[in-house]
């Protein structure tokens, strides 16, 4: 049994000051360059992963247990490149419901109709207590200002035996990986945007994407986090030394944790 923390743990960013200073002036930022660049975001993005962002979705969607008929909560679905692939493994889009703060995001999204889109943070979640089977948030959790707020609400909406699956792009150990990842993602995909977006910021967004990423809190912090949410066997799982995973379960009443 992994021990709990006495008290709350929240696992804040480093805030990336060129980019704004304020919490509030955070939440603005991102609502803003989101929306404004919504519909360059998913060309730009299989561009970034080579194609194979859908088939890597699907499979962390699997590993972390989703199954057909269960009923999903996507945070920061932003345009649903993470629900596309619950809505074919649950087998129907009805289950699955995405929220995100930005609208810009979710009205780019090519969803199936019958799948429910809401306005919302991951810090003030607008669903019941125990109400899904499982949570999935594809590429947000550095944009979430307090994690512990964050995982609380997860745990709260989780049906018991509910399960978790957060993935991330964390920065690798190897200092060649690293600055090769950096370049690509900080220069070498903002000067291709120049030839294939539509709008201005777009570049703007794909450097603060890489900015982010080495302003997130590290794997430990976030695990632990994870725990002090009264979430249970919490792991981590590496993809390619970059693709976290990490994967968490509501326990049942009466389980050890």
């Amino acid at each position: 049994m992994i021990p709990r923390s006495p008290t709350p743990v929240h696992a804040p960013h480093i805030p990336p000051t060129d980019y704004y200073q304020t919490e509030q002036d955070r939440q603005a930022y991102l609502r803003q360059i989101f929306d404004n660049t919504a519909a360059d975001y998913d060309r730009i993005e299989a561009m970034l992963a080579w194609g194979t962002g859908s088939r890597y979705r699907r499979e962390a969607l699997i590993r972390a247990g989703l199954k057909k008929g269960m009923k999903v909560l996507d945070v920061g679905v932003g345009t649903g490149l993470v629900a596309a692939q619950a809505c074919i493994l649950t087998g129907d889009p009805a289950l699955v419901i995405g929220v995100d703060p930005s609208p810009g995001m979710m009205a780019a999204s090519r969803l199936p109709k019958s799948m429910v889109l809401m306005e919302g943070r991951a810090e003030s979640l607008p669903f019941p207590d125990n109400h899904f089977d499982f949570l999935s948030m594809g590429y947000a959790l550095r944009h979430i200002s307090d994690l512990g707020v964050a995982f609380a609400e997860f745990q709260r909406v989780l049906k018991p035996g509910g399960r978790v699956c957060i993935l991330e792009i964390t920065q690798t150990q190897n200092r060649f990986g690293k600055w090769l990842l950096k370049n690509y993602m900080r220069g070498v995909i903002p000067l291709l945007t120049r030839f294939v977006s539509k709008q201005k910021d777009t570049a703007t967004i794909w450097r603060y994407y890489w900015d982010s990423i080495e302003a997130c809190v590290p794997p430990e912090q976030v695990v632990a986090t994870l725990i002090a949410a009264w979430l249970t066997q919490v792991k981590r799982h590496l993809e390619v030394g970059i693709f976290s995973e990490y994967q968490a379960l509501k326990a049942e009443p009466g389980q050890p944790d």
